[in-house]
Parts: structure tokens; sequence; C-alpha cells
């Protein structure tokens, strides 16, 4: 009895001193998910705290280089346009206005020669009346040998002229024109320009204009 009493105490001190078994505590359930979680921006400004460093240097500026390429051929030269020359090749020859003695002006000639059977064959005559009376022109010529001018020929109606309009007039006279019995080997070909009114009466004439125009027969 007294071994189960021993006994019995003996247990008992073992189980005051045991430490007490902890309590189990119960564990929480997770939350239930909620909606889709909403993400706030915010832009924050900072202030610099310190001024920018001003460049110690300016930047370098950019280097032109400019290539001269040489041409391998020279460019072509382009003449100036130039008037169209006369039907014998060459410009018109104009007259002093003082030949034509306030009657004509503006006179011209093709050329300072022609021939009866070689180039040019023919000369063209342009002018100007300068009296309002004047309707109509008439050219008369002579002819007086070369080179001493001894025998100059009576004075020949070369016909009336072309008339342009405007108080101008023009004629071409060929070697043809001239007289058979003057076409001399080589002579002068001395010519005057006459200005007729309406009524074919004689306004005025210029004056003899002498020595400024060759004829010639053959080529030489």
């Amino acid at each position: 009895m007294r071994k189960f009493f021993v006994l019995f105490m003996v247990l008992v001190l073992a189980a005051c001193g045991a430490p007490a078994a902890p309590t189990e505590q119960p564990v929480a359930a997770p939350p239930e998910p909620t909606q889709t979680p909403v993400v706030i921006v915010q832009t924050v400004v900072v202030e610099p705290t310190q001024a920018p460093v001003e460049p110690t240097q300016a930047p370098a500026e950019p280097v032109v280089v400019t290539v001269v390429v040489e041409p391998t051929q020279a460019p072509a030269v382009v003449a100036a346009p130039t008037e169209a020359p006369a039907t014998d090749g060459s410009a018109p020859i104009a007259l002093d206005n003082v030949l034509g003695a306030g009657v004509f002006i503006n006179m011209t000639m093709s050329g300072n020669a022609f021939t009866f059977r070689c180039f040019p064959r023919d000369i063209t005559f342009n002018i100007t009346a300068n009296n309002t009376d004047i309707k109509s022109a008439l050219l008369y010529y002579r002819m007086v040998d070369k080179p001493d001018a001894l025998y100059p020929s009576e004075w020949k109606n070369a016909g009336e002229m072309v008339d342009n309009g405007g108080g101008n007039f023009s004629i071409v006279f060929s070697g043809e024109d001239v007289d058979a019995s003057l076409r001399l080997d080589e002579a002068w070909f001395d010519f005057q320009f006459i200005g007729l009114n309406k009524g074919g009466g004689v306004v005025d004439r210029t004056q003899k204009i002498e020595r400024l125009v060759t004829f010639k027969k053959d080529c030489e």
C-alpha cells in the first residue's frame, strides 16, 4: 500500500513539473479574392537642387570643304544671235537722210553691187515718204562708165515702186532691167527717187545719189 502511494506521488510530481502542452490556435483562412486592384499613378515634380552647368566651351562649327571638279572638256561656245542677213549675204546698207532731201527717209539698199550674168543679179531699195502728199514713188537711174566717168547716160525710168503701206515703198532692180544699150562691162549705177501725189504729179525728188553702186555685165 505504501509502495502504491509512493508511486502515485511520483506520478503526480512528474505531472506537475512537465510544461503544459501549447494550445493549438486556429489558422486564419486566406482572405477571399477581391476585384482587380486599382493602380494609382501620381506624377511628382522634383525641383532641381542645382542649376545646370553652363558649357565651358562652345561647340565647334562644322567645317565646309568645297571640292572643285575641273571639266574634262571645254564647254561649247554659243554664238549670240544676229540679225538675218540680206539675200546677198550682207546686211542692208543705210543711206544718209541728207540724200533724201527731206522727201524720203530711212532709205536702204541690199548691197552696193549687182550684175547682169553673175551674182548678185539684183539690188533692192526701200524708202519711206517724209511727206503725206506722196502716194507713190518712182526709181530713176543712169549708167556712168568706170573708172573715168566721162560718159554718163540719160536718166531712165525704172518704173513705179511697190507701195508697202504707211508711206513705205520698195523695188527690186536686176541686171536685166538695165537698158540693153547701157549694159557696160563696168559702170556706176546712179539713182534718184521721185515722189508723186495722188494724181501722179511730182511732189518732190531726192538728190542724185551717185558713185555708190557698181554694175558689171560679166563676173569679172
